[in-house]
Order: structure tokens, then sequence, then C-alpha cells
């Protein structure tokens, strides 16, 4: 398996857009640093400047700055007086806290879905669940964060209900993925990534009952398998 994304900086043409909206350049290197922090390539406890972050993204220290100050509101980062911005740490039980929550919201609104969602719409998400599946196997953890992000955001947003949608985008930030790496180190990520597969295919084929069942497993793997640090 391929080694994960090089830490050179990228041009800024490829700041992601996580979800897949339309965004701002402060945005996009916002949703760049947050890919960054899901993806564990910036470590909980660590203090990083905005100059050393602007040279890793290629972009300029102004935006990158403005964006770590919009983390700093979500609580993702601290201000650090001189030096920078600090990566908050996520206690084992804020991580038991989120995941619970997401369980109780995600599940029986992605099982809704078997009965109501328009099976076009449903087909419309399979090329980002393809490219979890491209991005496990290259072990680019980016990638497999960008397009897990606009999976799964958009699977909920056929529910019609965008505050759910916020709500749950909120946590999966909060949450990160501290372990992702581990995943690629252990063989496991192309497992879970082809689980995205299975949900739409059970999606369409309006099994309520698997739906459910590749939920419940798929959310277990966050608190399992990726919330370690």
């Amino acid at each position: 398996m391929a080694a994960q994304r090089s830490s050179a900086p990228s041009a800024a043409p490829d700041l992601p857009a996580l979800g897949g909206r339309r965004s701002s350049y402060r945005e996009r290197v916002a949703d760049a640093l947050r890919a960054a922090l899901i993806a564990g390539e910036l470590r909980p406890g660590e203090v990083y400047s905005a100059p050393t972050l602007a040279a890793r993204f290629g972009v300029s220290a102004t935006p990158v700055r403005e964006a770590m100050l919009d983390l700093a509101k979500e609580g993702l980062v601290d201000t650090v007086p001189n030096k920078g911005f600090r990566v908050t740490e996520v206690s084992e039980k804020q991580l038991d806290e989120y995941t619970h929550i997401r369980s109780l919201v995600e599940i029986p609104t992605v099982v809704r879905l078997a009965t109501t969602a328009d099976p076009v719409s449903l087909e419309a998400l399979r090329p980002a669940a393809r490219e979890i599946v491209t991005a496990a196997a290259a072990g680019d953890l980016i990638a497999y964060v960008e397009a897990d992000i606009r999976f799964h955001l958009g699977l909920l947003a056929l529910a019609g209900n965008a505050h759910l949608v916020e709500v749950v985008g909120d946590l999966r930030k909060r949450s990160r993925l501290y372990g992702l790496d581990a995943l690629v180190r252990a063989g496991r990520l192309e497992d879970s990534a082809r689980e995205h597969l299975e949900l739409l295919d059970a999606l369409l084929e309006r099994d309520e009952r698997a739906v459910h069942a590749v939920m419940t497993r798929h959310l277990g793997h966050v608190r399992g398998m990726w919330a370690a640090p």
C-alpha cells in the first residue's frame, strides 16, 4: 500500500472543499487544515505557526492565520500568543459522547432513506464512495477524508434537513480521526472504505435491516479503530 500523502506544500487550486460545497479561499484553506487535523497530520498538543503551515500548504500566511482563527472558534485549536496555534486534544469521554450522538442521529436518518431516497440521488453518491476506496488503497488519508465527508454529508442531505447535516458535520470535525493512519499501517482501511459501497447497495435494495447493520458497524469503527491517538 502506498504511503499517505506527502506533507510537501500543495498548489492552492488543490485545496479541498470538504463536503463538496462552494467555498471562499479562506474557507478552502480552513478545509485543508481540517482535513490535516482529521487525518492526524496535525497532532494534538502540538503548536504550529501560521508561516509554517502556509509553507506546508503552498499558500500565504494571512489566509492560514484567518482560517486558524475560524478553527479556534470551533474548538479545534487554541491560540498560543506569539507562537501560533495548538491543536486541542479530545478526551476519550468526549470521543464517546460525539460517537453516541452521531449514532443517535445518523443511523435512524440513513435507515429512513432506504424507503424515502430517490434511487438516482443515491446512485449519484457512488463516485464519492469509489473515491473513498481508491484513496484507501493508495493510503491517501487526505483524499480519503475529503471523499468520506462528501459522501456522508451528501447522503444525510437527502433527508432534507440542513441543520442535521450541519450538526453531524460539526461532530465529525470535533471527533477527528486521530488513528486513521494506523488503519493504513494495519491494512484495514480498505475494509472500512468498501462499507460505503455496501451501504449504497443496501439503500438501493430498500433493505432497512441491512442499512442499519452497515451503519452500526461503520460508526463503530470511528470509536473502535479510528479514535485512538
